[in-house]
């Protein structure tokens, strides 16, 4: 009597189709990889030079690690230029342009988006038609206006304009349309006033879309080189796009005292993306879950 063998029942497409999934995986992650690298390898090459030497700079083929040269850079561009003081007026500018818009911007966006009034989409409309003038053409009137103000060689001009911009405002607005009206109601039944509605149950609900206008507020103000070169007229009080052009001029081909200034300025950005990315992610990815 002849014994019959049953072979396993091997699932021959699904063995090919997880294959072919993990294959996928593989050669995503790679190339997210290499996008990464791409992405970094030139501020981390900024950095090799922000501590090489005039002669490695201009040497052939060019250095590919950090050299010792990082502090002579650092004296050099201290002896042409107070930077770290104009690095805190930058900081001083950028931190409370971005508090300000921040605070009117949403106040502007809650306006819009919670109340119904007379002309309401037409005054919405007016204000985003502002967005289309070229900042350009308002330049000379913005600073008559501020020679009128006694506001030259201050930083109100960089930041008192702009708190509330229709942008800014557009963005909120946009953000808070999300928002339950129901949950307003409900807290306006309980007897909290306008403003604590605002800051107590509206704000904690829009965070990803104040992370989005922080970060992108901090970096408009903190790399804003015309308005503070017309505006800044002393050494002093300049912020640091603008010094660093003016040490280009003082310190000739010393690339490398150029290079280590432009690095030290781009941490606090760094810092800030650090601090908010969770939020400015989740402001970005918001508008696409939306049905």
């Amino acid at each position: 009597m002849k014994r019959e063998t049953s072979l396993p029942n091997l699932d021959i497409p699904g063995f090919f189709s997880n294959f072919k999934s993990r294959i996928s995986i593989i050669l995503l992650y790679i190339l997210l990889f290499v996008g990464v690298i791409v992405t970094l390898f030139p501020f981390a090459y900024m950095f090799i030079l922000a501590s090489s030497s005039e002669a490695q700079i201009a040497s052939y083929p060019p250095p590919f690690w950090f050299g010792g040269n990082a502090e002579a850079n650092l004296e050099i561009l201290l002896d042409a230029t107070p930077f770290f003081r104009n690095m805190l007026n930058s900081l001083i500018v950028a931190v409370s342009a971005t508090l300000g818009t921040l605070f009117f911007c949403s106040l502007g966006g809650y306006g819009f988006a919670m109340y119904d009034f007379k002309g309401k989409e037409k005054l919405f409309f007016l204000m985003l038609v502002t967005i289309m003038i070229p900042g350009l053409l308002s330049i000379i009137p913005w600073f008559v206006l501020m020679s009128w103000l006694g506001w030259v060689n201050t930083f109100y001009p960089l930041i008192i304009p702009g708190m509330a911009n229709a942008m800014g405002i557009f963005l909120m607005r946009q953000f808070m349309e999300g928002v339950p009206k129901d949950l307003v109601e409900a807290a306006r039944i309980d007897g909290c006033n306008e403003f604590g509605i605002y800051w107590r149950v509206v704000l904690p609900l829009v965070k990803p879309g104040l992370g989005a206008l922080g970060i992108i507020t901090f970096l408009g103000s903190w790399n804003n080189y015309l308005s503070a070169l017309i505006i800044l007229q002393s050494k002093i009080m300049q912020t640091f796009p603008v010094a660093l052009t003016m040490v280009a001029g003082k310190i000739k081909r010393n690339y490398g005292a150029q290079i280590i200034g432009a690095a030290m300025a781009i941490i606090p950005i760094i810092i800030v993306f650090l601090l908010a990315s969770k939020q400015f992610i989740a402001g970005i990815t918001s508008g696409a879950t939306k049905g």
